[in-house]
């Protein structure tokens, strides 16, 4: 499969599935949306351990659907040639989409990025991502249970998963994998994959800045009586979905497939001068930010109200501080950076290369939502409004491209590598007891 697909596809293609291996395969609805849509779960394999595998938990990154197929239909071929892929130790449960609603308002996606060579602009013309508090995995984090959170966390109850992996597809940099603990010989054939498949692997990411690193692009979670955590907002991690499998002894591995990959995010040299590119950084995000904010107050008037519509309210609570808080959580870093001088370690090409994509792509996500409103409106001033934006959008998406070197991941290449990592990481919980 070399495309990405919607949620009705991804339910047809598991119901044929099911229908090949009817001994093996189930499909089953596990819950429901705030929206009233199915939340389906595809189990292949009759082990008395279990694997939860979790698609779509951000509706703007749809590998993971594509992922979970995969490995489904290789579990029942039964050819996964570990373990932990035989279903008979192992049942494999895959929740196909945690969020079928923000799915809805991302299913521009699947055409934009068809073609041989998709560009950024068509991504994020049509990607969608909620606020933090209806995302399905944070929410908790937020102090609010969606339904959504809910089905999952029953799932993890039920299921007392040996290990939850958590289908990511970050939009440019390279590849990488946060565990809640570790998974001794995981690194190994993780890096191995990557390679294989010439996928750069991220050395250094802003997802988990002050996590322990025991290997290029493997994080993990520090103890809860650490305060190393997430650069901001993570106070609570715990609360999470990914940390509900550790009640069981269970770990959970978030794994992250490029888009588009940055031979940058590969390179674990020092930056040359790391306290000038921050800078860089935090002006680029709060820049952009002031502009997006600048063209949705003259829109304002006449768009529709942030409760009627999910990206208005994504707009507004961006507006309201976010692009701030991605700056400032970087001054740890650039301090960090100055200090290099005096003995303190210095930051690399590739931890850079991986702010850098933060700074992109806020206002960039930002702008694609807005533009959709304003393409959607019929107020006279909204096609002015669109042009001006516009401009600064298709801008930024080529200076994103050319900044840091982008090409396109296939689709397919996208799958194997989450597929392999994962097959990696069940092996490892398995042959570790969990």
């Amino acid at each position: 499969m070399d495309r990405y697909l919607t949620v009705a596809e991804v339910s047809a293609v598991a119901r044929r599935l099911v229908s090949r291996y009817p001994g093996a395969g189930r499909l089953r609805r596990v819950g429901t949306s705030r929206a009233g849509r199915a939340l389906e779960m595809l189990s292949v394999g009759h082990g008395p351990a279990h694997v939860l595998v979790v698609a779509r938990p951000h509706p703007d990154e749809p590998v993971g659907a594509v992922t979970a197929l995969a490995l489904a239909e290789r579990v029942a071929r039964g050819d996964g040639h570990t373990p932990a892929a035989d279903p008979a130790r192992v049942t494999w449960n895959f929740v196909l989409c945690l969020d079928p609603d923000g799915s809805a308002l991302s299913e521009g996606i699947e055409a934009a990025t068809a073609g041989p060579a998709p560009s950024l602009e068509g991504y994020f013309r049509t990607a969608f991502r909620p606020v933090a508090a209806e995302q399905p995995e944070w929410a908790p984090i937020e102090s609010s249970r969606l339904p959504e959170s809910q089905t999952l966390f029953d799932l993890i109850d039920e299921l007392r998963p040996v290990l939850q992996c958590s289908l990511h597809g970050i939009e440019a940099g390279g590849t990488f994998a946060q565990l809640t603990d570790d998974l001794p010989g995981f690194a190994t054939p993780f890096h191995t994959a990557a390679a294989d498949l010439s996928v750069p692997v991220q050395h250094g990411t802003f997802d988990a800045l002050y996590w322990e690193n025991p290997a290029p692009g493997v994080h993990v979670l520090p103890p809860p009586e650490s305060t190393g955590r997430l650069a901001a907002g993570s106070e609570h991690i715990g609360r999470s979905t990914w940390c509900a499998p550790q009640r069981y002894g269970g770990v959970t591995a978030i794994v992250e497939a490029p888009m588009w990959a940055s031979a940058l995010a590969d390179a674990p040299s020092p930056h040359p001068d790391a306290v000038r590119a921050l800078r860089g950084l935090s002006r680029l995000v709060r820049d952009g930010g002031e502009q997006v904010t600048a063209v949705l107050d003259k829109a304002r008037g006449f768009l529709p109200p942030p409760e009627e519509s999910a990206p208005r309210r994504v707009l507004e609570w961006m507006a309201g501080g976010l692009y701030d808080l991605v700056a400032d959580s970087w001054q740890p870093l650039a301090r960090q950076a100055a200090e290099a001088a005096e003995g303190a370690e210095r930051l690399t090409t590739a931890q850079v290369c991986a702010l850098d994509v933060v700074a992109r792509r806020q206002p960039l996500r930002a702008a694609g939502l807005l533009l959709r409103l304003l393409t959607d409106s019929p107020d006279p001033s909204a096609p002015a409004l669109h042009a001006e934006l516009h401009g600064l959008f298709r801008g930024w998406c080529e200076d994103f491209t050319r900044a840091l070197a982008l090409h396109w991941v296939p689709v397919h290449i996208q799958a194997e590598l989450q597929t392999r990592t994962v097959l990696a990481a069940a092996g490892c919980a398995v042959r570790g007891g969990r």
